[in-house]
């Protein structure tokens, strides 16, 4: 039992800050205090509360139908939320099937815990569509614990309702658990939107965060729903050995956004939208790239075409290095390594300099 560094973020310590123009990440532009309006000053810096804030949890639950405050528990971003329910609901050897590729803790913290592993691959020959049959095959008497994300990262692919309630059945079945993974949920067009995985089944866990839609990573907050008392116990008993409670400007904060959410995702689908047709035309003009377009979310994996005789990690070190464009090498999520993750929630003038200097870092490649 060890906890390895991910590759993603090495990659992401190596080159994020040393760059100019980043078209590799998963969220919408970065928001400042000043975007907020929000006055911190009479915030007592005390511990919190390990559930997370009555009051924040109010309004997060006003996001699941059906589930109350209680149901909720505030973490320290949607990483935290991760390791702790996996904690919660997994022991050494048993087995866990994750959709891949995906976050890499999903998949890194149960190898961590001693369990056994299996990845079921999104192909680009299947569209980045999750292959039932491939899945069903992964799975064994001692599985007990899936694992999805939806919107998905890196690949922006969606699965229907339907599809959702055939895995939650699936779970309830087999007496297994459902992690899903719901961070670009309100980044799905409204009649793709799914509906909260943890409103459907007890044998849900919904997990989101404040990063990827509302451009607000640096204030780590995420947060899980489950209508399962058992899991939300485990959970905090893992946390207060670990975080105990959250950052009392980060709830505030989020408190406060969230009361506004549909000014902050409004102007967050608007930038997408915009941006993902830049990103679209920009593949069209392409002959070295070829992609499966996103459904949804704020990114995109591209992969290099075999005309392109490269090393794709030489090419991608020099975008950084020479040309401070920053993209996600395929390999940091331990898929091959010609695919390569595109985001566009940045300004659109720094999504077309980072494409246009991609664009000469592949005809240097030629």
């Amino acid at each position: 039992m060890w906890f390895n560094r991910m590759a993603l973020e090495v990659w992401f310590d190596r080159y994020q800050y040393a760059i100019e123009y980043d078209i590799g990440e998963s969220a919408v532009k970065t928001l400042a205090m000043k975007d907020l309006d929000i006055d911190v000053n009479d915030v007592l810096l005390r511990y919190g509360y390990h559930k997370g804030k009555p009051e924040l949890r109010a309004v997060i639950a006003e996001q699941y139908p059906g589930l109350s405050p209680e149901h909720i528990v505030v973490t320290t971003g949607a990483s935290e939320a991760n390791f702790v329910v996996i904690s919660a609901l997994v022991k050494p050897e048993d087995h866990v099937v994750v959709e891949h590729p995906n976050y890499p803790s999903l998949y890194e913290v149960p190898r961590s815990l001693g369990c056994e592993v299996s990845l079921f691959t999104l192909r680009f020959e299947d569209r980045f569509k999750p292959d039932r049959q491939q899945m069903d095959r992964l799975l064994r008497p001692e599985t007990r614990l899936l694992s999805l994300t939806h919107p998905n990262n890196p690949t922006g692919s969606m699965i229907t309702e339907a599809e959702l309630r055939e895995l939650l059945a699936l779970v309830e079945e087999r007496d297994m658990f459902l992690i899903f993974d719901e961070t670009y949920r309100h980044m799905a067009a409204g009649d793709m939107r799914l509906p909260p995985a943890a409103c459907l089944s007890d044998r849900a866990i919904s997990i989101t965060s404040m990063s990827k839609c509302y451009g607000l990573p640096g204030i780590r907050t995420g947060w899980l729903a489950t209508r399962n008392q058992t899991i939300l116990d485990r959970v905090l008993a893992i946390r207060e050995q670990v975080s105990i409670s959250n950052n009392a400007l980060s709830e505030v904060i989020t408190e406060a956004v969230l009361a506004r959410k549909e000014d902050f995702l409004r102007q967050a689908r608007a930038r997408i939208t915009r941006n993902r047709a830049v990103v679209a035309q920009w593949m069209e003009e392409q002959s070295l790239v070829e992609w499966v377009p996103p459904e949804a979310g704020v990114v995109c994996f591209p992969r290099l075409k075999p005309e392109v005789t490269e090393e794709p990690e030489m090419l991608f070190r020099r975008l950084a290095e020479v040309h401070k464009t920053f993209v996600v090498p395929g390999r940091c999520f331990e898929m091959d390594s010609r695919f390569f993750r595109i985001g566009f929630g940045a300004e659109a003038h720094e999504i077309r300099k980072g494409l246009a200097n991609l664009s000469l870092t592949l005809t240097e490649s030629a």
